[in-house]
């Protein structure tokens, strides 16, 4: 008994020792905790966020009011300043009349309900979220015909909160919208387009829309720039616009002026077209009688002009009106046309006066034939010689063993004036008229009763050779410095 008495106490005092040793660890932790604060070392700032009355919907009251109304509702209208940095200047499309480009769009307003204590007056930011459950102005692009909120990796929208009730409140777009441009003068134009910007729902009563910073409301990159155009100017404008059914609502405009490059059509199509028509102007060059060379050249230079107008036109809305370039393309088309409608002239006249010739020659037999032939001065026989088609000088050398005389022939003797004449005009056939000796044939031959050589160059391609090349000169200095001094 004494025994487990002994145990009992020695257990108890066991189990009071532990305690005491405990509660003396955590008055040392306690007291290195002060201590520290008592050196100046700063403690971490409470976490708000785990407050439950730190609540974002209880710091700005949002449950307290309605937020479907717009601020100061019934009162004068509310003024809401808006700025824009265009990012980018995506596309122009000629085809659609359009345009895309991305910007970073500001609104700043004063709502009176989102004012908040704080101790720092500083601002308080929040992202997307939150916009669903306060007023924000209903700004849409006027025209557009797509635009959507970037959303990589969030919601591209920032909300800015100031105690005063001031917000700013951001977003990223990128819109496509209609532009009115005007083709007459392409590809020598300037086009002019605009962004409108408008509240859907309020009018001037509820809601005053204006530019926050006037001219300097719109920023842009100096990086900016577009392959077939010149960015010459970016400026905004106000206007108000008015809806039978609805009213008047203010409307603002980013308004941007573009200038089209005009180098990369010169070398596409100006410089093609011009080829094409010079290339026409070589038939006027080669012999009339080389059907082949002249048709084909004259069918390839048109067909080309073709291919060229074609793939100007894919690349163009149909629009009703005469564009610049068309004025150039159809002209030179009309050149090469009329190139080869001359070489169809020039062979048909041809063709006629081959037959006149050919059949005032037979006359001249016939009537030679009916009559006593003159004395051919010991000649017991004439033979008339006819070089037909293409003839070289050593043609015309092979007959130097003939005398020549003043002497005509029978045939020419008996010709009137008026066919002599005819026959000295310039043609291509070549007649020669002997007289040769009966006596041996082998012999040197004595001499030759006349020699005459009738070349016919036609008139048409000499004059072709100038007025073609004059012409087109002409229609190009006129056709630029129209359109350049237009410009």
């Amino acid at each position: 008994m004494p025994y487990l008495t002994k145990s009992l106490f020695l257990f108890f005092c066991l189990v009071v020792t532990g305690e005491c040793r405990n509660h003396g660890h955590r008055v040392r932790r306690w007291t290195g905790t002060v201590e520290t604060a008592k050196h100046g070392t700063e403690t971490k700032p409470p976490d708000v966020t785990k407050n439950r009355k730190l609540k974002t919907e209880q710091l700005l009251k949002v449950d307290d009011h309605d937020f479907t109304m717009r601020p100061a509702f019934g009162g004068p209208a509310i003024p809401v300043g808006v700025d824009v940095q265009v990012e980018s200047l995506d596309s122009i499309s000629e085809v659609d009349m359009d345009f895309t480009m991305t910007l970073y769009l500001r609104h700043y307003w004063k709502d009176e309900r989102l004012t908040f204590t704080s101790s720092t007056n500083k601002s308080m930011t929040f992202d997307g979220r939150l916009v669903k459950k306060i007023w924000v102005p209903d700004v849409f692009f006027v025209h557009s015909k797509r635009s959507f909120i970037h959303d990589t990796t969030t919601d591209n929208i920032m909300l800015r909160v100031f105690p005063d009730g001031h917000v700013l409140y951001s977003l990223r777009v990128t819109v496509t919208a209609a532009c009115n441009m005007d083709f007459s003068r392409f590809p020598l134009d300037t086009q002019t387009c605009s962004l409108e910007l408008e509240s859907y729902a309020y009018t001037d009563e509820d809601l005053m829309l204006y530019w926050k910073s006037g001219d300097e409301s719109l920023s842009t990159d100096d990086r900016i720039s577009l392959s077939q155009f010149l960015i010459q100017k970016f400026h905004t404008t106000s206007h108000l616009a008015f809806y039978s059914s609805t009213g008047w609502y203010n409307r603002l405009y980013i308004n941007f002026t573009l200038r089209r490059h005009i180098f990369f059509f010169l070398l596409q199509t100006y410089f093609p077209a011009t080829l094409m028509v010079m290339l026409s102007w070589v038939s006027f060059w080669i012999d009339r009688r080389a059907v082949p060379a002249r048709v084909s050249l004259g069918i390839t230079t048109v067909l080309t002009m073709s291919t060229i107008i074609t793939g100007v036109n894919a690349s163009m809305p149909r629009v009703s009106y005469i564009k610049a370039v068309d004025i150039y393309l159809w002209v030179s088309f009309v050149f090469v046309f009329l190139s080869v409608l001359e070489y169809a002239a020039v062979n048909y006249l041809s063709t006629v006066q081959d037959r006149r010739e050919r059949k005032m020659r037979d006359e001249i037999r016939e009537r030679a034939r009916s009559q006593s032939l003159p004395c051919t001065c010991g000649m017991s026989q004439t033979r008339t010689m006819i070089l037909d088609g293409n003839y070289s000088e050593a043609d015309t050398n092979s007959l130097a063993g003939y005398t020549s005389g003043t002497m005509v022939s029978e045939e020419d003797a008996e010709m009137p004036h008026e066919v002599m004449n005819e026959k000295q005009t310039p043609g291509e056939h070549m007649v020669v008229h002997l007289s040769v000796s009966s006596e041996s044939t082998t012999t040197k031959k004595k001499g030759i009763r006349a020699l005459k050589i009738i070349q016919n160059t036609h008139a048409i391609d000499k004059y072709s050779r100038m007025l073609f090349p004059g012409s087109y000169i002409l229609f190009n200095f006129i056709y630029w410095c129209s359109y350049c001094i237009g410009a």
